[in-house]
């Protein structure tokens, strides 16, 4: 290796979206194209896709991509608080995988979420939000926890966090299989 960053790497000035990937609801948060500061903007319903389309949340997440001119994606990777993966892991992996199909060619990244929910619980609850109510936007909260996070962590490497998702050739299977099945690379 020659200690260079991979070009994927190199952080290129553009807004960038995260996704909170959940069973029921995504949320989407985006930044400024300085990837300065996140924001929250939408929390979508999760979708089936009948077969030949893409399901609404994911085709949602694109017009997103493409109206903001996003350079990078980042998919909150749910695990626990030891490191290791599980159900939840797989599940956003595969979801990240088929929006990178979707995406393509702008590159999709996994960054560990660890806390990223718990954390915007917390800050709704903060801000005078009730229990009931921010069941609504708790999940764009979380993807701006894991979009403000990869942002920190762009500043202080120079470099995009995460391990980069690579697209596809069919559609993935949304549950189940190895970790490997998902088709990731670990920069």
């Amino acid at each position: 290796m020659s200690g260079t960053p991979d070009q994927a790497d190199v952080v290129i000035r553009g807004a960038r979206i995260a996704v909170d990937v959940g069973t029921v609801r995504v949320g989407l948060a985006s930044s400024d194209p300085d990837g300065l500061i996140a924001t929250p903007v939408a929390t979508l319903a999760r979708a089936t896709s009948k077969k030949g389309h893409l399901p609404t949340d994911i085709a949602q997440v694109v017009r997103e991509v493409q109206e903001r001119r996003v350079g990078v994606v980042y998919v909150g990777l749910p695990v626990h608080m030891s490191g290791a993966e599980g159900s939840a892991s797989d599940a956003a992996r595969a979801y990240a995988v088929q929006l990178a199909q979707a995406v393509a060619p702008v590159p999709v990244r996994l960054v560990d979420e660890r806390m990223s929910t718990v954390s915007a619980h917390h800050a709704l609850q903060a801000s005078g939000r009730s229990g009931r109510r921010h069941r609504q936007v708790v999940d764009q909260a979380a993807a701006v926890v894991i979009l403000q996070s990869a942002l920190d962590a762009e500043r202080a490497s120079g470099r995009r966090p995460g391990e980069r998702v690579e697209p596809a050739q069919h559609a993935p299977v949304a549950r189940g299989g190895a970790a490997g099945d998902a088709r990731t690379t670990v920069e």
